[in-house]
């Protein structure tokens, strides 16, 4: 009677033993199936990117020609910058316009080639626009917008108010957006005339929306194709324990270093996944800067 009571409390030890391993060993697997998932999650995560097509947005009011007697008066493009500025600020308040050096080269070309070419308009008989003007002058634009005036004038402020009577260049110099100008103003000979010719050129760089950080997201597509060698080995792994014997000394041995690769792939998703977050969150403030739907600081 004594071995039989000890045989069924040894035969129930036995089957409670294998159902725990059993339990253990499913509750293992049934995690690492939830952190499968969220490997493909993040697989179908898509992420953010820079738009492909900029607004780019390029502003050309008709040129303006205004006449006027030939006179001995000289100009600069330093007081044209500063009576510009005058009239932003008198006009709204509006931030000074910053002088480029590219803008004030590309605007030199411009007066130049008009003199050259004989023609006073934006686009040049090359079909050269303000756009193309002053990216070839190395300035990477969102904004563009172009003045130009022909005639001979009194006066700096007499220049630049007669282009604040014109809508459309009065636009172009209290524009909100633009935080950088370049000037040209020289004298030469138009259709057998003595005059002069002044260039504005009004921009926003694209420097001033805050690129993405590249090295994130190269991070994140390292961290991927990490995640997905670590599925690999895990699956590996998982086949690996399913084919050894449960009171093999191997097998405890193989389910340590099971969880310990859970443990590993788990904390690569959550920082994969904070990365994402974090580069999204990019690519929104650099979309909504360039396409003018948030402030410039």
């Amino acid at each position: 009677m004594k071995k039989y009571y000890l045989f069924v409390v040894t035969l129930l030890l036995v089957i409670l033993a294998s159902l725990a391993l059993f339990y253990y060993r499913n509750s293992i697997f049934d995690f690492y199936d939830k952190t499968t998932e969220s490997l493909s999650q993040i697989s179908k995560t898509d992420l953010g990117s820079v738009v492909t097509q900029l607004k780019k947005e390029v502003f050309t009011p008709s040129p303006l020609n205004i006449g006027g007697q030939e006179n001995e008066v000289e100009f600069t493009k330093e007081k044209i910058i500063a009576q510009t500025n005058v009239q932003r600020y008198n006009n709204g308040g509006l931030l000074p316009v910053v002088e480029n050096s590219k803008l004030d080269a590309a605007a030199l070309a411009k007066a130049q080639d008009m003199f050259s070419k004989q023609y006073f308009e934006h686009v040049s008989p090359l079909g050269v626009g303000p756009g193309d003007l002053v990216k070839s002058f190395g300035y990477d634009y969102i904004v563009v917008g172009e003045n130009l005036i022909l005639g001979n004038f009194g006066s700096e402020k007499e220049i630049v108010q007669a282009w604040m009577d014109s809508p459309g260049h009065r636009a172009n110099i209290l524009n909100d957006r633009v935080t950088e100008i370049g000037v040209a103003i020289i004298k030469g000979t138009y259709e057998g005339r003595t005059v002069w010719i002044g260039v504005q050129e009004f921009g926003l760089p694209i420097s001033a929306c805050q690129q993405t950080d590249s090295s994130l997201k190269n991070q994140i597509d390292t961290n991927k194709a990490k995640l997905d060698q670590l599925s690999t080995g895990l699956d590996n792994k998982r086949a690996e324990i399913d084919g050894t014997n449960p009171k093999s000394p191997k097998y405890n041995k193989l389910i340590d270093e099971y969880n310990e690769m859970v443990k590993e792939y788990n904390e690569l998703v959550q920082t994969t996944k904070n990365l994402i977050t974090q580069y999204n969150n990019e690519i929104n403030v650099f979309n909504q800067c360039v396409q003018g739907t948030s402030v410039i600081q």
